[in-house]
């Protein structure tokens, strides 16, 4: 039967090449979305080494019953991909309360939930992998980008300190951090924009919508290939805490790094 797959998001974009990745390398795979007709539109019918649930994850009841029936069915889960999100991208204050709540809820408590309901059946069992959807996101922020990178900032900092709480217990973690993926990613399905208008800003927000709008389907990093990595780093023994995904994500990743050092460096007290 090979490993056992629960794949949050999955009915499109990134998560549905994983799963694809998954299903194709022998793997079985619980693909989950909140819409569970999305999913079966992408998948098609439940087959032996797939099944197709419901899964908001910012439900956390939800979010224990997917867990629950996947072991019930399956036996165990060996690999939890975290993969549901979206963004909201432009200006910080264009965002309402509600909006900028509303992306820690998915993005961050969502992604939560799923771990809470999966970690006790891996904690048992004293195996396991969690990989954590990021993004490079997580690690640089920009002007546009602030409030979707808070969030996803927020994941980094959990998983970091979470993982390092599951590892004497034989649970492995990998964040995953790509750059731009060609996906639908940055279309009206997976991204919002602030509905505040700020004349302060209307140029500078303008010039980040048109950015986005054309980059919309034009990103370089290759979300088929992102999956096939994923797929080969879950079979390894001992997986690398990180992947840094994608020319532009390396870039922007070392560029940080070498921030934080020379601003390291000028700190020091005299």
């Amino acid at each position: 039967m090979g490993k056992v797959w629960l794949v949050t998001g999955a009915s499109r974009g990134l998560g549905y090449e994983i799963a694809r990745a998954a299903l194709a390398a022998g793997e079985t795979v619980v693909a989950t979305a909140r819409s569970v007709e999305a999913a079966r539109d992408a998948f098609g019918s439940d087959q032996d080494r797939l099944h197709v649930l419901p899964l908001d994850i910012t439900d956390s009841g939800a979010a224990k019953a997917a867990a629950d029936k996947t072991v019930e069915r399956f036996g165990t889960i060996d690999v939890l991909v975290n993969n549901a999100g979206y963004a909201e991208l432009g200006f910080f204050e264009t965002f309402t309360d509600a909006a900028v709540r509303h992306q820690f809820e998915v993005n961050l408590f969502g992604t939560m939930n799923v771990a809470r309901a999966v970690t006790p059946h891996m904690r048992a069992r004293r195996s396991g992998l969690i990989v954590t959807i990021s993004s490079v996101s997580g690690l640089v922020s920009n002007a546009g980008g602030a409030v979707y990178s808070a969030s996803k900032f927020a994941i980094e900092g959990w998983m970091e300190g979470f993982a390092q709480e599951l590892a004497p217990l034989g649970v492995r973690s990998l964040l995953v951090e790509p750059g731009m993926l060609r996906t639908d990613f940055m279309d009206g399905k997976s991204a919002g924009f602030g509905s505040i208008d700020i004349p302060d800003y209307a140029e500078a927000v303008a010039q980040y919508r048109s950015f986005v709008y054309g980059a919309n389907g034009n990103q370089p990093g290759d979300p088929k290939l992102l999956a096939a990595r994923i797929v080969a780093l879950a079979s390894q023994g001992d997986p690398p805490s990180r992947l840094v995904f994608g020319d532009d994500a390396r870039r922007w990743a070392s560029a940080k790094a070498d921030q934080l050092r020379a601003e390291i460096t000028q700190s020091v007290d005299h």
